[in-house]
């Protein structure tokens, strides 16, 4: 079967017509996944929803219907825009092989704001013609192309898969699921048809106080049955509350963590955190106050202080060049005394005369030797600016700096617990956190103990039931004259007991099938193949056992959260491979708490190959840029689009492409 159209006009968020292609070929070449993006609450899984509705009505599983009248739930699935004479219309063309030839067909439901009588209005077109013997026919037509009890099977969100990886057995939709899968449910339906048999043969013997009892007994055996019924809805109900119950202790408790009660709880440990800071600061600023009272003060002057240390070496210079300069005088006047001994001429004795002159002005005017000198220090005061400039005060800088870097450290610390504490709840506040906590631990206490209640009562029930007929065959064995009929009778027995050998033989039979092909599945799923051998189901609850390859158990526990829904994928397409049936599958939110590992492996492994047609609709975290590249190169994906929901108007619209 391939799902080939869905129209969705004025249901839920989608206000108008929008017409969707899910035909997987393309270029007629098979891209199996049709790909839908959009955020939390932009009208995903209001898309699931529409197939489910649209193939079986008032008996689908609809995520928003709760314990809602199907009338209330069609109200309820009305686009809020839309007037109250306007139509609601969900539109599924598919195509299946009847004949060995493919057959098209269009399911077509419509109601609106107030439904009549509480029902919608189903067609059913056959290649464009409507098909009225079809549409009255339709819910055993469905079954045979996708029975309801394994549509959850086809059909499944991240949700189901996340439920079904942390419960150690599944729960009993699957489980009905599982033997509507395995063909189990005919034996058993056999089996009761055999018990309706024999107690018409009873009837048709007994005498009128014989049949008074029978009677009664069977009256019992009814009222037993309809106990058990109502048992199982209380317990269905039972669960659900306890899943509510759970939800909002998890809601309650992170309330508890993001409002501060957990701060809070802690408070006196912080305000003493808070003391010993402000304490370590005091001493700090202290130590820094005692710096501040020797020399680093001095820094402030640094650079007056470096003049003064070259003005004080400039003027050692000048004295210096004072000195030199008379012995430099006295030897020019030698120097020329012994020139005019030479008896050079006056032009050459002039010429060196000049050049004595120009040097010596030259001299003064580099070294200023006019120039008074003001600061006036000795040698020794040089040599102690100097050390207090590159040695005394680098130090008390980096000391400095040393200590305002702990301070600020030690400041940042304060601010922080400060900042804690603000946030911490007041000790009112953390009363009433503490009260929702206390109040929602005590709500899943009682609701899992009338759960346990509901449960124990339905066992007890289902005991009764088997005693009562128990006591049926054996009052009918005693009381009965099975002169004509007894061989029906005893052949009733017997069929049941080879029925219940059949079925046992049935079911490790599937079961090894179904065994095989979860153990496959996962092995390819994990990254780590070697963590897990084989595969094992229970016969009685269908509870999951894992072996490494030395045989031995490999705990449950020891699985990481990832591998635990990836282990629930695979019993989902385990499941959908055994079944046989060429079904289409659509998952919502896929790839919730798997790892950049597990997820890379599902994306490539699983959803090109989990069915011919693959409907997936995620958000931009769970199939993100990195996973949809991966799909694309492996030209896995038909379609892809993008579901855009403007909260202002409560809308989505629909576009064609994906985030990137």
């Amino acid at each position: 079967m391939i799902f080939k159209e869905l129209v969705l006009q004025n249901f839920g968020p989608y206000a108008g017509r929008h017409t969707i292609n899910l035909n997987p070929e393309v270029n007629e070449q098979n891209h199996p996944i049709i790909l839908f993006g959009g955020m939390n609450g932009g009208g995903k899984t209001t898309l699931m929803d529409a197939i489910r509705l649209a193939l079986y009505g008032q008996r689908a599983q609809c995520s928003t219907r709760g314990n809602l009248g199907y009338g209330d739930f069609l109200t309820q699935s009305v686009n809020h825009q839309t007037s109250p004479l306007e139509q609601t219309r969900i539109e599924l063309s598919l195509e299946h092989i009847v004949d060995d030839q493919w057959k098209e067909l269009k399911i077509v439901r419509t109601w609106t704001k107030n439904p009549k009588d509480g029902k919608d209005n189903l067609g059913i077109l056959d290649t464009d013609w409507p098909d009225n013997a079809l549409a009255n026919t339709w819910d055993e037509y469905i079954e045979t192309l996708l029975p309801l009890g394994i549509s959850n099977l086809f059909l499944f969100d991240g949700e189901q898969v996340k439920e079904l990886a942390e419960q150690d057995t599944p729960n009993q939709p699957v489980i009905d699921a599982i033997q509507s899968l395995l063909g189990l449910e005919l034996a058993e339906r056999l089996s009761i048809d055999l018990d309706i048999l024999a107690n018409r043969k009873r009837k048709a013997l007994a005498t009128t106080s014989q049949l008074a009892s029978l009677e009664e007994i069977e009256a019992k055996l009814k009222q037993y049955n309809s106990d058990k019924e109502e048992a199982s809805k209380a317990l269905t109900s039972l669960q659900k509350q306890l899943e509510t119950a759970r939800k909002q202790h998890e809601k309650a408790a992170d309330k508890f963590r993001t409002d501060g009660g957990k701060i809070a709880a802690g408070r006196s440990q912080l305000e003493s955190q808070k003391h010993e800071i402000e304490k370590a600061i005091e001493e700090w600023r202290s130590q820094m106050s005692n710096l501040a009272a020797d020399l680093l003060p001095i820094r402030l002057i640094a650079p007056l202080l470096q003049k003064a240390r070259h003005q004080a070496e400039k003027e050692i210079k000048i004295q210096e060049a004072k000195v030199a300069k008379d012995v430099i005088q006295q030897r020019d006047e030698r120097l020329l005394d012994y020139l005019t001994k030479l008896s050079l001429s006056s032009e050459q004795l002039d010429k060196i005369k000049f050049f004595l002159q120009q040097e010596d002005r030259f001299l003064k005017n580099e070294l200023k030797l006019n120039a008074e000198p003001w600061l006036s220090i000795d040698e020794k005061r040089i040599k102690q600016l100097v050390n207090l400039l590159e040695h005394q005060l680098p130090l008390q800088k980096n000391l400095a700096q040393k200590q305002i870097e702990k301070l600020k450290q030690l400041e940042e610390e304060f601010d922080s617990t400060e900042r804690q504490l603000a946030v911490a709840a007041s000790p009112e506040e953390y009363q009433k956190l503490d009260e929702l906590l206390n109040t929602a631990q005590k709500e899943l206490f009682d609701r899992t103990a009338a759960f346990e209640a509901g449960q124990r009562r339905y066992d007890e029930i289902t005991k009764t039931i088997e005693k009562t007929k128990k006591e049926l065959a054996k009052y009918s064995e005693q009381t009965i004259d099975r002169a004509n009929n007894e061989h029906i009778i005893n052949s009733v027995a017997k069929v049941q007991e080879t029925l219940q050998l059949f079925r046992e033989r049935l079911t490790l039979k599937k079961l090894n099938k179904l065994e095989g092909e979860i153990t496959e599945c996962f092995r390819y799923l994990l990254h780590k193949s070697e963590l897990v051998h084989r595969v094992a189901i229970d016969t009685n609850s269908f509870s999951l056992s894992l072996y490494d390859p030395n045989g031995q158990p490999v705990p449950k526990h020891r699985l990481s959260a990832g591998e635990k829904q990836l282990l629930a994928i695979a019993f989902l397409w385990g499941l959908a491979r055994v079944s046989g049936r060429n079904l289409p599958v659509a998952i919502d939110t896929p790839l919730g708490r798997l790892d950049s590992s597990h997820r890379s492996n599902l994306v490539e492994r699983y959803f090109p190959t989990a069915s011919h047609q693959v409907i997936l609709l995620s958000t931009d975290t769970e199939i993100g840029k990195v996973e949809v590249e991966q799909l694309r190169s492996q030209d896995a994906i038909a379609r892809e689009y993008l579901l855009k929901y403007e909260p202002d108007k409560r809308q989505t619209s629909l576009q064609e492409g994906y985030f990137w």
